[in-house]
């Protein structure tokens, strides 16, 4: 057995060992001592899964206001479960005995589940499901229906995105006000970026797997479009 795999095993063995030492002592009533020792000790099992920087995975997800980041902590040791976006406590739970199953949850009206199956070897590997979709199929969706675009307008950063389905315009996860005009062969959605006017005009790219091109301008020069999600 590998040196991870053993220190896994122990740490399981102390957290099943520290759960029943706790549910004992406070079911009789007696051993207080031994009750806070075993305690404690579990509280040092909790502190040194959260000693470290990293989250067990993390997922980068493309919406109309922007881009999301996922992280979900997995405590093998205490059960515990944390789920953030961008930086933010969605989901905390402490001492979960079952260690795989779905960690549900919504954000912006869209549900999320993190899905942890056990692998060989005391592991577990996790996988992000947003809207009925795996992450990969819902991100390549995404691609289809969103355009987004990073400018830089008097030192200031704009992310804008344009939601093909729903005719909206986001910039910066804010969705503004747009005007719709047609003109020569296609149309343009009107709209400002900051002080300066913006238009995404829209044309037949005369190429069938691409269909119709986007092209975003401020203030009449022409702004590149940048990838959805930035490859890993």
């Amino acid at each position: 057995m590998c040196g991870m795999t053993y220190k896994i095993t122990r740490l399981l063995i102390a957290r099943i060992v520290t759960v029943k030492s706790i549910n004992k002592e406070a079911s009789t009533g007696t051993g207080i001592e031994e009750t806070w020792q075993a305690f404690y000790f579990g509280k040092s099992l909790h502190n040194l899964e959260t000693s470290a920087n990293e989250p067990t995975a993390k997922w980068t997800v493309p919406l109309s206001d922007g881009n999301h980041v996922v992280e979900f902590e997995h405590g093998t040791a205490t059960g515990r479960r944390i789920v953030k976006i961008d930086g933010n406590n969605i989901v905390h739970r402490d001492w979960m005995f079952r260690l795989v199953g779905d960690e549900v949850f919504m954000f912006n009206n869209i549900k999320f589940i993190i899905r942890v199956d056990p692998m060989p070897g005391l592991k577990y590997s996790y996988s992000l499901w947003v809207n009925g979709k795996s992450y990969k199929q819902f991100v390549q969706s995404q691609s289809k229906i969103l355009e987004a675009w990073l400018a830089k307008v008097e030192n200031e950063e704009y992310r804008i995105v344009l939601d093909k389905h729903a005719h909206s315009v986001w910039v910066n996860g804010q969705e503004v006000e747009v005007e719709n005009e047609f003109m020569d062969g296609g149309a343009e959605i009107l709209f400002s970026v900051g002080d300066l006017p913006a238009a995404i005009r829209s044309y037949s790219s005369e190429q069938k797997e691409i269909g119709i091109a986007y092209v975003l301008y401020i203030n009449d020069i022409e702004i590149q479009q940048e990838a959805l999600v930035e490859e890993s």
